[in-house]
Protein backbone atom coordinates (compact mmCIF):
# COMPACT_ATOMS: atom_id res chain seq x y z
CA UNK A 1 0.00 0.00 0.00
CA UNK A 2 2.84 2.44 0.86
CA UNK A 3 4.53 1.79 -2.17
CA UNK A 4 1.29 2.35 -4.09
CA UNK A 5 0.84 5.28 -2.62
CA UNK A 6 4.25 6.54 -3.30
CA UNK A 7 4.16 5.70 -6.88
CA UNK A 8 0.38 7.50 -7.27
CA UNK A 9 2.33 10.77 -5.87
CA UNK A 10 5.24 10.71 -7.99
CA UNK A 11 3.78 10.17 -10.68
CA UNK A 12 0.85 13.22 -10.13
CA UNK A 13 3.48 15.35 -9.77
CA UNK A 14 5.18 13.81 -13.69
CA UNK A 15 2.02 14.84 -14.93
CA UNK A 16 1.47 18.54 -12.56
CA UNK A 17 4.66 19.58 -13.71
CA UNK A 18 4.28 18.30 -17.70
CA UNK A 19 1.56 20.80 -17.32
CA UNK A 20 2.90 23.54 -15.64
CA UNK A 21 5.55 23.69 -18.15
CA UNK A 22 3.63 22.86 -21.55
CA UNK A 23 1.46 26.71 -21.45
CA UNK A 24 0.98 28.58 -24.22
CA UNK A 25 3.61 30.39 -24.50
CA UNK A 26 6.20 27.43 -24.10
CA UNK A 27 5.27 24.64 -26.55
CA UNK A 28 5.99 21.48 -25.80
CA UNK A 29 9.06 19.91 -27.85
CA UNK A 30 9.04 16.89 -29.58
CA UNK A 31 11.30 14.41 -28.25
CA UNK A 32 12.59 11.92 -31.48
CA UNK A 33 12.89 8.53 -29.51
CA UNK A 34 13.98 6.64 -32.92
CA UNK A 35 17.04 8.54 -32.53
CA UNK A 36 19.67 6.60 -30.68
CA UNK A 37 23.27 6.86 -29.46
CA UNK A 38 24.92 3.63 -28.52
CA UNK A 39 26.98 3.73 -25.35
CA UNK A 40 30.30 1.38 -26.03
CA UNK A 41 32.53 0.57 -23.22
CA UNK A 42 35.74 3.32 -22.86
CA UNK A 43 39.03 2.28 -21.83
CA UNK A 44 40.71 4.24 -18.64
CA UNK A 45 44.35 4.82 -20.87
CA UNK A 46 45.61 4.63 -17.52
CA UNK A 47 44.89 1.19 -16.75
CA UNK A 48 46.39 -1.94 -17.93
CA UNK A 49 43.44 -4.57 -19.35
CA UNK A 50 43.83 -8.04 -18.92
CA UNK A 51 41.69 -10.85 -20.33
CA UNK A 52 41.73 -14.53 -20.21
CA UNK A 53 40.18 -16.36 -23.03
CA UNK A 54 36.77 -17.26 -22.32
CA UNK A 55 37.24 -21.15 -22.56
CA UNK A 56 35.93 -21.67 -19.50
CA UNK A 57 33.14 -19.39 -17.01
CA UNK A 58 33.88 -16.24 -16.28
CA UNK A 59 33.64 -17.32 -12.39
CA UNK A 60 36.13 -19.87 -13.52
CA UNK A 61 38.36 -17.20 -15.54
CA UNK A 62 38.60 -14.85 -12.30
CA UNK A 63 38.93 -17.19 -9.69
CA UNK A 64 41.91 -18.87 -11.67
CA UNK A 65 43.51 -14.98 -12.57
CA UNK A 66 42.40 -11.98 -10.42
CA UNK A 67 45.46 -13.00 -7.90
CA UNK A 68 48.02 -13.03 -10.48
CA UNK A 69 46.54 -9.82 -11.72
CA UNK A 70 46.27 -8.43 -8.05
CA UNK A 71 50.15 -9.61 -8.22
CA UNK A 72 51.03 -7.72 -11.53
CA UNK A 73 49.46 -4.09 -9.96
CA UNK A 74 51.86 -4.80 -7.21
CA UNK A 75 55.11 -5.38 -8.32
CA UNK A 76 55.01 -2.91 -11.63
CA UNK A 77 53.15 -0.48 -9.93
CA UNK A 78 50.77 -0.68 -12.83
CA UNK A 79 47.25 -0.12 -12.82
CA UNK A 80 45.01 -3.06 -13.76
CA UNK A 81 41.76 -4.82 -14.44
CA UNK A 82 40.66 -8.03 -15.53
CA UNK A 83 38.36 -7.57 -18.62
CA UNK A 84 35.40 -10.85 -19.51
CA UNK A 85 34.80 -11.45 -23.14
CA UNK A 86 31.51 -13.45 -23.40
CA UNK A 87 33.39 -15.13 -26.63
CA UNK A 88 36.37 -16.07 -28.45
CA UNK A 89 35.36 -13.47 -31.51
CA UNK A 90 34.56 -10.11 -28.90
CA UNK A 91 38.00 -11.43 -27.09
CA UNK A 92 39.56 -10.93 -30.83
CA UNK A 93 37.44 -7.74 -31.65
CA UNK A 94 38.72 -6.05 -28.35
CA UNK A 95 42.34 -7.05 -29.19
CA UNK A 96 41.93 -5.50 -32.73
CA UNK A 97 39.90 -2.02 -30.43
CA UNK A 98 42.79 -1.46 -27.91
CA UNK A 99 40.42 -2.56 -25.31
CA UNK A 100 42.41 -5.72 -24.29
CA UNK A 101 46.42 -4.81 -23.80
CA UNK A 102 47.44 -8.08 -22.07
CA UNK A 103 45.77 -11.41 -23.19
CA UNK A 104 45.96 -15.05 -21.78
CA UNK A 105 44.95 -17.21 -25.08
CA UNK A 106 45.29 -20.47 -26.64
CA UNK A 107 47.87 -19.98 -29.92
CA UNK A 108 45.39 -20.48 -32.07
CA UNK A 109 43.56 -17.47 -31.02
CA UNK A 110 47.06 -15.86 -30.29
CA UNK A 111 48.06 -16.42 -33.98
CA UNK A 112 44.81 -15.46 -35.33
CA UNK A 113 45.19 -11.66 -33.12
CA UNK A 114 49.10 -11.88 -34.10
CA UNK A 115 48.28 -11.77 -37.56
CA UNK A 116 45.80 -9.69 -38.22
CA UNK A 117 46.39 -7.25 -35.59
CA UNK A 118 49.76 -7.09 -34.51
CA UNK A 119 50.00 -8.68 -31.21
CA UNK A 120 53.19 -10.28 -30.01
CA UNK A 121 53.66 -12.88 -27.82
CA UNK A 122 56.24 -12.13 -24.75
CA UNK A 123 55.25 -15.27 -22.15
CA UNK A 124 53.76 -18.56 -22.23
CA UNK A 125 52.87 -20.58 -19.37
CA UNK A 126 53.98 -24.24 -17.99
CA UNK A 127 50.95 -26.11 -16.89
CA UNK A 128 50.83 -28.20 -13.97
CA UNK A 129 50.22 -31.32 -15.89
CA UNK A 130 50.88 -30.50 -19.34
CA UNK A 131 54.26 -28.59 -19.45
CA UNK A 132 54.85 -26.27 -22.18
CA UNK A 133 52.45 -28.23 -24.44
CA UNK A 134 48.98 -29.64 -24.53
CA UNK A 135 46.90 -31.43 -26.45
CA UNK A 136 43.17 -31.93 -27.21
CA UNK A 137 40.62 -34.85 -26.38
CA UNK A 138 37.75 -36.52 -28.44
CA UNK A 139 34.93 -37.68 -26.01
CA UNK A 140 31.84 -40.23 -26.28
CA UNK A 141 29.58 -41.25 -24.18
CA UNK A 142 30.94 -44.49 -22.83
CA UNK A 143 28.02 -46.51 -23.02
CA UNK A 144 27.61 -45.68 -27.05
CA UNK A 145 27.93 -49.02 -28.53
CA UNK A 146 28.25 -47.29 -32.08
CA UNK A 147 31.70 -46.01 -31.17
CA UNK A 148 34.25 -47.89 -30.40
CA UNK A 149 36.96 -46.79 -32.98
CA UNK A 150 37.77 -43.19 -34.35
CA UNK A 151 36.68 -44.72 -37.60
CA UNK A 152 33.05 -44.54 -36.12
CA UNK A 153 32.72 -40.75 -35.86
CA UNK A 154 31.92 -40.84 -39.40
CA UNK A 155 27.82 -39.76 -39.13
CA UNK A 156 27.96 -38.75 -36.17
CA UNK A 157 26.53 -35.05 -34.88
CA UNK A 158 30.47 -33.59 -33.45
CA UNK A 159 30.03 -30.57 -30.79
CA UNK A 160 33.29 -28.67 -30.64
CA UNK A 161 34.01 -25.54 -28.46
CA UNK A 162 34.22 -22.84 -30.96
CA UNK A 163 35.49 -22.39 -34.36
CA UNK A 164 38.89 -20.38 -33.22
CA UNK A 165 39.46 -23.21 -30.31
CA UNK A 166 42.63 -24.75 -30.32
CA UNK A 167 42.39 -27.63 -27.89
CA UNK A 168 38.66 -28.17 -28.38
CA UNK A 169 38.25 -27.74 -32.50
CA UNK A 170 41.92 -27.34 -34.24
CA UNK A 171 43.58 -30.37 -32.69
CA UNK A 172 40.91 -32.03 -33.28
CA UNK A 173 40.06 -31.66 -36.47
CA UNK A 174 44.10 -31.88 -37.62
CA UNK A 175 43.47 -35.60 -35.94
CA UNK A 176 40.68 -36.70 -37.56
CA UNK A 177 42.50 -35.25 -41.09
CA UNK A 178 45.43 -37.28 -40.18
CA UNK A 179 42.92 -40.14 -40.10
CA UNK A 180 41.64 -39.93 -43.26
CA UNK A 181 38.53 -38.32 -41.79
CA UNK A 182 37.05 -34.92 -43.36
CA UNK A 183 34.37 -32.14 -42.30
CA UNK A 184 32.25 -33.21 -44.41
CA UNK A 185 31.98 -36.88 -42.74
CA UNK A 186 30.21 -35.77 -39.91
CA UNK A 187 26.40 -35.16 -39.93
CA UNK A 188 26.78 -31.97 -38.17
CA UNK A 189 29.60 -30.00 -36.70
CA UNK A 190 27.92 -27.80 -33.90
CA UNK A 191 29.65 -25.29 -31.64
CA UNK A 192 29.11 -24.57 -27.82
CA UNK A 193 26.21 -21.89 -27.84
CA UNK A 194 26.50 -19.03 -25.48
CA UNK A 195 28.98 -17.04 -23.63
CA UNK A 196 31.62 -18.27 -21.38
CA UNK A 197 32.18 -22.18 -20.18
CA UNK A 198 32.48 -23.84 -24.00
CA UNK A 199 34.35 -26.34 -22.86
CA UNK A 200 31.69 -27.56 -19.98
CA UNK A 201 28.60 -27.16 -22.57
CA UNK A 202 30.86 -29.11 -24.73
CA UNK A 203 31.10 -32.00 -22.58
CA UNK A 204 27.35 -31.85 -21.36
CA UNK A 205 26.44 -32.42 -25.06
CA UNK A 206 27.99 -35.54 -25.16
CA UNK A 207 26.85 -36.60 -21.63
CA UNK A 208 23.29 -35.60 -22.56
CA UNK A 209 23.64 -37.34 -25.38
CA UNK A 210 22.60 -35.02 -27.91
CA UNK A 211 26.16 -35.15 -29.90
CA UNK A 212 27.70 -38.40 -30.73
CA UNK A 213 30.70 -36.83 -30.35
CA UNK A 214 32.74 -33.91 -28.44
CA UNK A 215 36.02 -32.31 -28.68
CA UNK A 216 37.45 -30.90 -25.77
CA UNK A 217 41.07 -29.68 -24.15
CA UNK A 218 42.93 -31.80 -21.90
CA UNK A 219 41.94 -31.51 -18.48
CA UNK A 220 38.70 -30.01 -19.13
CA UNK A 221 36.93 -33.04 -17.87
CA UNK A 222 37.87 -32.01 -14.47
CA UNK A 223 36.20 -29.16 -14.49
CA UNK A 224 33.30 -31.34 -14.87
CA UNK A 225 33.41 -34.21 -11.92
CA UNK A 226 31.56 -32.39 -9.47
CA UNK A 227 28.71 -31.96 -11.68
CA UNK A 228 28.32 -34.62 -13.97
CA UNK A 229 29.70 -38.58 -13.44
CA UNK A 230 32.58 -38.39 -15.40
CA UNK A 231 32.95 -42.22 -15.85
CA UNK A 232 29.88 -42.04 -18.69
CA UNK A 233 32.42 -40.20 -20.69
CA UNK A 234 35.54 -41.78 -22.53
CA UNK A 235 38.21 -40.66 -24.38
CA UNK A 236 38.14 -41.91 -27.87
CA UNK A 237 41.06 -40.57 -28.72
CA UNK A 238 43.97 -37.97 -27.66
CA UNK A 239 45.79 -35.30 -30.30
CA UNK A 240 49.70 -34.54 -30.56
CA UNK A 241 50.93 -32.11 -28.96
CA UNK A 242 50.85 -28.48 -28.93
CA UNK A 243 52.65 -25.37 -28.35
CA UNK A 244 50.76 -23.90 -24.75
CA UNK A 245 49.00 -20.58 -24.00
CA UNK A 246 50.45 -17.76 -24.75
CA UNK A 247 50.36 -14.28 -23.24
CA UNK A 248 50.77 -11.85 -25.56
CA UNK A 249 50.58 -7.51 -25.80
CA UNK A 250 48.43 -5.69 -28.38
CA UNK A 251 49.90 -4.07 -31.23
CA UNK A 252 51.17 -0.30 -29.88
CA UNK A 253 51.02 -1.05 -26.10
CA UNK A 254 54.05 0.55 -24.58
CA UNK A 255 57.52 -1.65 -24.81
CA UNK A 256 58.16 -0.59 -21.38
CA UNK A 257 54.91 -1.88 -20.01
CA UNK A 258 55.26 -4.52 -22.05
CA UNK A 259 58.57 -5.43 -20.54
CA UNK A 260 57.92 -4.48 -16.92
CA UNK A 261 54.94 -6.95 -17.04
CA UNK A 262 57.07 -9.71 -18.59
CA UNK A 263 59.75 -9.17 -15.98
CA UNK A 264 57.07 -9.71 -13.28
CA UNK A 265 55.18 -12.54 -14.80
CA UNK A 266 58.47 -14.23 -15.62
CA UNK A 267 59.95 -13.73 -11.79
CA UNK A 268 56.85 -16.25 -10.02
CA UNK A 269 58.26 -18.91 -8.68
CA UNK A 270 56.78 -22.12 -7.10
CA UNK A 271 59.70 -21.60 -4.24
CA UNK A 272 58.00 -18.50 -2.87
CA UNK A 273 55.05 -19.93 -0.53
CA UNK A 274 52.81 -16.43 -2.02
CA UNK A 275 53.78 -16.63 -5.42
CA UNK A 276 53.28 -20.31 -5.20
CA UNK A 277 49.60 -19.42 -4.67
CA UNK A 278 49.06 -17.51 -7.41
CA UNK A 279 50.11 -19.74 -9.71
CA UNK A 280 48.48 -22.30 -8.19
CA UNK A 281 45.42 -20.87 -8.51
CA UNK A 282 46.33 -20.26 -12.44
CA UNK A 283 46.58 -24.12 -13.18
CA UNK A 284 50.07 -23.02 -13.95
CA UNK A 285 53.74 -23.75 -12.28
CA UNK A 286 55.79 -21.19 -14.11
CA UNK A 287 55.96 -18.48 -16.86
CA UNK A 288 58.51 -18.12 -19.49
CA UNK A 289 59.25 -15.80 -22.39
CA UNK A 290 58.17 -16.72 -25.85
CA UNK A 291 58.26 -15.26 -29.06
CA UNK A 292 55.89 -15.42 -31.88
CA UNK A 293 58.47 -17.72 -33.85
CA UNK A 294 57.39 -20.54 -31.25
CA UNK A 295 53.82 -20.64 -32.25
CA UNK A 296 54.70 -21.49 -36.29
CA UNK A 297 54.11 -25.50 -35.58
CA UNK A 298 50.30 -23.76 -34.89
CA UNK A 299 50.01 -21.77 -38.04
CA UNK A 300 51.11 -25.04 -39.94
CA UNK A 301 48.41 -26.75 -38.49
CA UNK A 302 46.12 -23.96 -39.93
CA UNK A 303 47.35 -24.81 -42.98
CA UNK A 304 46.55 -28.41 -42.86
CA UNK A 305 43.25 -27.75 -42.05
CA UNK A 306 42.09 -25.16 -44.25
CA UNK A 307 40.62 -23.12 -41.58
CA UNK A 308 40.66 -19.46 -41.46
CA UNK A 309 43.31 -17.72 -39.64
CA UNK A 310 42.77 -14.60 -41.31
Amino acid sequence: MIRKTVFLSIALCMVSLSLFACSDQEPAKRVDLSRREEITFQKDKREITYAYLPQYSHSVSYKRHHKLVEYLAKTTGLSFRQVFPDTFAEHMTMVEEGLIDISFSNPFIYVKIADRYGARAFARTEEEDQGTHFRGQIIVRADNPSIQKIEDVKGQHWIAVDPSSAGGYLFALGYFIDHGISKNDFAEIAFAPGPGGKQEKVVLGVYSGRYGVGSIREGALEIMRESIDTTRIKILATTPWYPGWVYSARKGLDPDVVLKISQAMTSLSMDNPEEKDILRRAKIISILPAQDSDFNSIRELIRKTGVDAQ
